[in-house]
């Protein structure tokens, strides 16, 4: 059963208590898996940042909208969010994904919190999903900068090294996880000019280094 915690966190109290159930059920546990909540939750959850940001940023054109909600809707700041709700404590795998880390992998911990907004929509509509997504990213969408360049993170640690003639940050696979199809990366981002070590996570190589120059470009500038 879904753990009482994230019910709270969520802020949403389901008349049909299986819908959670199945959306946090991963396809390895068996039949009744949660891939159709995500696809519901996906396209809710761009629906609700979509009017979010048109009601925060009356000003800002449609381009400009569209960039900054994908930097918000991508799976970098789902797993992010959703490791601030501890939703893989509450996620059922079957006994081979739990052993290779499914609780901690970024990819299994951002669909299963898309599924969690489709079955908060399927049990109680629009209006409940809106509410517990902007609930959930309350801090994301406080903290959203609309004239961010929308430069990746890689990049703009690069440029930020490069304008104070540092050499560029080397990127080290540290270890990886998982079945063949479904590996979790470990990277570090080292700047030894600066004598920063950061590690980063994803199911792909680019997304830990990503992860990992976020991490380091945060240290740096908060200096």
């Amino acid at each position: 059963m879904a753990s009482s915690v994230l019910r709270e966190r969520l802020g949403h109290a389901f008349r049909r208590p299986e819908l959670l159930t199945q959306a946090l059920t991963h396809r390895s546990f068996g039949s009744g898996h949660n891939e159709r909540l995500e696809f519901v939750g996906d396209a809710v959850l761009n629906c609700v940042i979509a009017v979010a940001l048109y009601e925060r940023f009356p000003e800002l054109p449609e381009g400009d909208l569209s960039r900054v909600r994908a930097n918000l809707v991508n799976r970098e700041t789902l797993a992010r969010v959703g490791r601030g709700l501890e939703i893989g404590a509450s996620i059922r795998f079957g006994e081979g994904e739990l052993r290779s880390g499914g609780k901690t992998r970024p990819s299994i911990i951002a669909d299963a919190l898309e599924a969690v907004f489709g079955a908060i929509f399927v049990d109680a509509g629009f209006d409940a999903a809106r509410q517990a997504i902007e609930t959930v990213f309350a801090q994301e969408l406080a903290t959203v900068d609309p004239s961010a360049s929308g430069k990746d993170a890689k990049t703009r640690l690069q440029e930020w090294l490069q304008a104070r003639r540092a050499p560029v940050p080397e990127y080290i696979v540290i270890g990886t996880s998982g079945e063949a199809h479904a590996q979790t990366f470990r990277v570090e981002c080292r700047v030894p000019s600066f004598r920063v070590v950061t590690t980063g996570e994803g199911p792909s190589r680019r997304a830990a280094e990503q992860q990992a120059a976020e991490s380091a470009f945060g240290r740096l500038t908060a200096r």
